[in-house]
């Protein structure tokens, strides 16, 4: 496989590993499936050993597989199988907390004088970082959380669950070359860095896109060119556009980034019927280093975030076209969790409308698993306090099967534009 450069002409397909085939082994049975579509790059969403409070991103062990989805054996039969299949694979990467049932955190909140206190983040009164942001505030109490063991409070910037990592303590870094070398060494292609832009935390701050997070990048990417050359770093770095082009750094940071901007402007000029709008802003975004890429998409495993316009106006008017009942509302309506099907009733020339606008622009498409094939929200009985849960549904394989046999179907038709895509 030809390493140079894959990522900036790869198509990523976005799939939990149990809801699409079950396990590993299920995995290596439906390669056919994804080599048919036309992909050539599988990010796996957390794979990791997880109590599964936040959908596998509460990581217990950076380095072996949850058992539900088999051994790790049966991951590096996926890897190679997917290789031999010409199909690379990135996995993701929490840098920035783990899981309270983690060893370290075990440890670190059983006392005072514990030597891994220091691969946290703690205080006495629970007041400092108070400008911090609370990305789900409508779902937590602040960031600090009391460890009744000790009597004091230990920072979490998500779940209560998920204790931060102290990235000043330079162990934490050190454990972060021992968990890349781990994957690299078992052939994954790539890393997702996840939510990388909240690492370092300083007081007067926000603590979100600090010069610190950059210079832990630099280093890490060091280490991975140094060691790992052909594996990527893919940002997820939320946020204002300004602040997420800065995570290419010069050539030197992350091979690729989310535009989560121009997903936002894509619904924007889809509701106006003004492409305008996204011109403007692909003009905007072009300027990156050479050996670097956007990663874009449409939808994903989170929200329709609407964090990256600028004009209150604008967001509320797409909240009202998207979700104007509510039902789907994340962050207080700061975004919608929607898959592309739920947003457009179904209707196939539609989706197939914003997969050709995907598909057109520059950068390296991102797809979510089943929005091939027109999957839906799920249909919950109850509405849960976290709506992402709506778009995180099994994969529809009787559906898909169907539209195999259907030279007309959503499914044929995309795939004919990815490869089509990959053609150019």
């Amino acid at each position: 496989m030809n390493k140079d450069y894959w990522w900036r002409n790869t198509t990523i397909y976005e799939v939990y590993v149990d809801k699409f085939a079950g396990n590993f082994k299920g995995m290596v049975e439906k390669l056919p499936y994804l080599k048919k579509l036309g992909i050539d790059c599988i990010w796996l969403l957390p794979h990791y050993p997880s109590p599964m409070i936040d959908g596998g991103y509460d990581v217990s062990d950076y380095m072996d597989v949850r058992k539900e989805l088999g051994t790790l054996d049966d991951f590096r039969l996926f890897i190679s199988e997917a290789h031999k299949s010409g199909i690379r694979v990135i996995v993701d990467f929490v840098l920035n907390h783990v899981s309270i049932d983690h060893p370290w955190f075990k440890e670190a909140s059983f006392s005072r004088n514990n030597p891994w206190r220091d691969y946290f983040i703690w205080s006495e009164t629970g007041e400092e970082f108070s400008l911090a942001y609370n990305p789900f505030s409508h779902m937590t109490n602040g960031n600090w959380k009391l460890n009744e063991k000790t009597g004091d409070y230990y920072y979490a910037t998500f779940f209560d669950e998920q204790a931060d990592l102290n990235w000043d303590n330079p162990a934490i870094f050190n454990e972060a070359l021992k968990i890349i070398d781990f994957w690299a060494g078992l052939g994954v292609d790539g890393f997702r860095l996840d939510a990388v832009g909240h690492l370092v935390k300083r007081e007067g701050t926000d603590c979100r896109h600090l010069p610190e997070d950059h210079q832990v990048l630099k280093k890490l990417r060091l280490h991975l060119d140094q060691n790992w050359p052909g594996v990527i770093f893919l940002a997820e770095a939320g946020g204002s556009f300004k602040e997420t082009i800065k995570y290419f750094g010069d050539g030197d940071e992350c091979h690729m980034a989310f535009n989560f901007g121009l997903m936002a402007y894509t619904y924007l000029s889809i509701k106006r019927n003004d492409f305008s709008i996204i011109n403007k802003f692909v003009k905007e975004f072009s300027d990156i280093p050479s050996n670097c890429q956007w990663a874009t998409f449409i939808s994903n495993h989170d929200e329709i975030t609407f964090t990256p316009i600028e004009k209150e106006e604008e967001r509320v008017e797409l909240l009202n076209w998207l979700d104007p009942e509510g039902k789907y509302s994340f962050r207080g309506g700061r975004g919608v969790s929607m898959r592309i099907a739920t947003v457009f009733g179904g209707d196939k020339d539609k989706i197939l409308n914003i997969f050709k606008i995907l598909f057109d622009l520059p950068g390296s498409p991102v797809i979510y698993y089943g929005s091939e094939i027109g999957m839906k929200n799920l249909e919950l009985d109850t509405p849960p306090l976290d709506t992402r849960l709506y778009v995180r549904g099994n994969f529809d394989w009787p559906e898909a099967e169907r539209q195999m046999r259907d030279k007309d179907s959503l499914l044929v038709q995309t795939s004919e534009m990815i490869k089509n895509r990959n053609l150019i």
